[in-house]
C-alpha cells in the first residue's frame, strides 16, 4: 500500500495511492500521474494497528498537491553506508554506522525547490538514499522485532554543502539548512528493502545507480543501533546511506530519486539566501 500526505483545499489529509483500481492498490512503477488517484482516509494512518479507514472521497494526483509523506520529529542519517561512497570521498568504511541528524525543518516534499545557500556555501550536493520510516514510538528494538516498528518506505535526498562539511569538522550545519531533506512522493509499506535499485539523475542524466543489497550496515542493523542511542516516534525518519555518485547541484537543476517498488522524488534547485 502507498500513502501520500497531500494538501487540497487548502487541508493537509493522507490518502491510499491508487492506479484506478480498487483501494489498497499501488501504482506500478512508471504508471503516469494525471492516471492515479488518492483515496482519502480518516485521520493518519499511524493509529493502533496501522489500520487506515476510507472517507470515500477521491482525488487525482493531478488536482492535489503531494506534501512531504511525514512531518517527522527527526531524521536520523547513516553516513559512508555504502563503500564505494566512502572511498570515493577518501574516506574509511566505518564498523559501526556512523549517525548524524538533520533537523525536522529540513524537510521539504516533492516538487519543493532545493535552496542552496549561496552566501554560505559554494558547493551543494545531491545524496540520493532509501529512506525507512518509524510507525511506532520504540526503543532497544531487538532484530526480530524490527518490521513491527516499520511503517514503510520512501526516496530520500540527504542534500549537503559538501565544502561546509569538510571546513567545519561535523556535519550539522552542512547537513541542516532548510530544504536539506526532500522526501516523497508517498511512503511504501510492503517493500522488501533488501534488494532494490536506487537511481539519482540530475537533469535526466543518471549520477547514482546502486542496488540496497550493497548497503554495509542493513536495515536490521541500523534500526537496532539507532535505537539503542534514542527513543524513535511515529513518524521519524531513518535515512539509510548514498551510494557513490554524489555530485553538485546548480540552479536550474531538476534531482530525482527513483527507488523500484517506491516511485520517483523530483525536485528543483534554485539559489537561496
Amino acid at each position: 500500500m502507498r500513502i501520500a500526505r497531500f494538501a487540497a483545499d487548502e487541508d493537509v489529509r493522507y490518502g491510499v495511492v491508487e492506479d484506478g483500481g480498487a483501494a489498497g492498490t499501488g501504482p506500478s512503477n512508471g504508471q503516469a500521474a494525471e492516471e492515479l488517484t488518492i483515496a482519502e482516509i480518516s485521520g493518519h494512518p499511524f493509529g493502533p494497528g496501522g489500520d487506515v479507514q476510507l472517507t470515500g472521497a477521491r482525488h487525482k494526483v493531478d488536482d492535489v498537491r503531494l506534501l512531504a509523506p511525514v512531518l517527522p520529529s527527526k531524521v536520523v542519517a547513516i553516513g559512508r553506508n555504502y563503500a564505494e561512497h566512502a572511498r570515493e570521498t577518501g574516506a574509511e568504511v566505518p564498523d559501526e554506522p556512523l549517525i548524524f541528524l538533520k533537523p525536522s525543518t529540513a524537510v521539504i516534499g516533492p516538487g519543493d525547490p532545493i535552496a542552496r545557500p549561496v552566501r554560505l556555501a559554494q558547493r551543494v550536493d545531491f545524496e540520493g538514499e532509501l529512506a525507512v520510516v518509524f510507525g511506532r514510538l520504540c526503543r532497544d528494538v531487538p532484530a526480530g522485532r524490527v518490521p513491527e516498528v516499520i511503517f514503510g518506505y520512501t526516496c530520500a535526498n540527504d542534500v549537503t554543502a559538501r565544502d561546509l562539511q569538510a571546513r567545519d569538522g561535523q556535519w550539522a550545519r552542512a547537513k541542516g539548512f532548510d530544504t536539506f531533506c526532500p522526501l516523497g512522493p508517498w511512503i511504501e509499506t510492503s517493500l522488501d528493502p533488501g534488494d532494490v535499485l536506487l537511481t539519482t539523475t540530475v537533469n535526466d542524466d543518471v549520477k547514482q545507480q546502486a542496488s540496497t543489497a550493497l548497503l554495509i550496515h542493513d536495515i536490521v542493523k541500523l534500526v537496532t543501533y539507532v535505537t539503542a542511542v534514542m527513543t524513535m516516534l511515529p513518524g521519524d525518519i531513518l535515512l539509510t546511506g548514498t551510494p557513490a555518485g554524489i555530485g553538485p547541484l546548480v540552479a536550474g537543476d531538476r534531482v530525482s530519486v527513483q527507488i523500484d517498488g517506491i516511485g520517483t522524488l523530483t525536485n528543483p534547485v534554485v539559489d537561496g539566501s
